[in-house]
This record gives C-alpha cells, structure tokens and sequence, in this order.
C-alpha cells in the first residue's frame, strides 16, 4: 500500500469538498452597479432576441451563450444584424459572469458561476425554445 499516494488522494478529495462547499456560498443574485447594468442591457436586447429562440433560429449553447442553431431561420438580409445581436449578447453575459464572481470576492470562480447560470438558463428556457445538451440540440 502506497500511503503517500492515499494521502495525497484523500487531501485532494477535502480540498475539492471545501472549494464545493465554497463555490456553494457563492451569492449568483448579487446585485452591483455593473451587474444591474449588465442585466439591464441584456433584457434591453431581450425584445429582440425572443422571437429567434421562438423560430429556433438561435438557442442556448451548454456553455452558457447564445448560438445560431439553424441560420436558415434568419433571412440572409437579416443575418449580420443576428450575428451582432448574439455577439453582444454572449458579451454581456461573459461580464455578468466575471461580475458575479468579482462581486463574491472570488474572480477564479468565473467558470463555475458561467457553469451554474448556463445550467439555469437551459433549466428555466420556455417550452419550444432549444438548448444544447450533451453536445446535441434538443427541443424543450
């Protein structure tokens, strides 16, 4: 038997239980200036980016950004205006992300807050809307 190794083991598995029991005290409804202004241009461009979800022409990507799921469902005169629309998009959610994590104190937790919100957001998407799951697109 090989103790350092379970040691090493074991002290891997406490540290990985503390930094779950920290990511978990995490508050992802914190609310600061930069977040408000984040939420508040997001759902600005919501109007805007509903009826692409609704057509299926866009959806919700498993890393937690929106993406063109079927780019025949926007007329090519249109494109460019969606490509813009969802590059904007993905970029407020990259800042609400990093923010959060910030706003906790925790800036290295930015993954796992982008983890927990991509989660979410598929969890709680209207019914029709499409979701990127185990690399596949399904319809919720």
């Amino acid at each position: 038997m090989n103790a350092p190794k379970q040691i090493r083991a074991a002290l891997g598995a406490v540290l990985m239980c503390f930094a779950l029991f920290a990511a978990a005290q995490g508050d992802l409804e914190i609310n600061t200036p930069a977040i408000a202004a984040i939420k508040q241009s997001m759902q600005a461009r919501h109007a805007q980016l509903g009826p692409l979800f609704a057509s299926g022409a866009i959806g919700l990507s498993r890393d937690g950004n929106v993406a063109v799921r079927d780019a025949s469902g926007v007329p090519l005169a249109q494109r460019a205006q969606v490509n813009a629309l969802i590059s904007s998009e993905n970029a407020d959610r990259a800042a609400l992300y990093r923010e959060i994590a910030r706003a906790n104190g925790r800036p290295d937790w930015e993954s796992d807050v982008r983890a927990t919100f991509a989660q979410r957001w598929i969890d709680r998407a209207p019914a029709g809307w499409w979701v990127q799951r185990n690399g596949g697109w399904s319809q919720k």
